[in-house]
């Protein structure tokens, strides 16, 4: 996995880019967060594109760490005011593509689950 990938994909998501996201997942891809998992890019992006409470967010990341197949990055998410609303660890797995993402996060904002 690749550090480019990785913050391809934060951009794809802060910029509401979904072609240039599908490019960057296999069709199996998996998103294991701590308020649910996502399975499948299709259902992935649907979420992202159509399902999310808050869509106006940006990831600022603070470190990424390369491993040989999977590599994690340190961030922060926040809101299109600037509010922090979580600090983040998302672990990519995959080669050439990503395949699954599992985050930890220091807490599951309100904002984010309301629907």
């Amino acid at each position: 996995m690749h550090e480019d990938a990785a913050r391809a994909f934060y951009a794809a998501v802060d910029e509401g880019a979904y072609d240039q996201l599908e490019e960057l997942l296999t069709p199996e891809f998996v998103h294991d967060r701590p308020d649910q998992t996502l399975r499948g890019r299709e259902a992935f992006i649907s979420f992202m594109r159509d399902e999310r409470p808050l869509t106006e967010t940006r990831h600022d990341i603070e470190a990424v760490y390369v491993g040989e197949s999977e590599l994690a990055v340190r961030g922060t998410l926040r809101d299109a005011d600037d509010e922090r609303l979580l600090k983040f660890v998302d672990v990519h797995e995959g080669e050439a593509r990503i395949s699954a993402i599992t985050t930890y996060t220091t807490q599951v904002a309100s904002r984010l689950t309301e629907q």
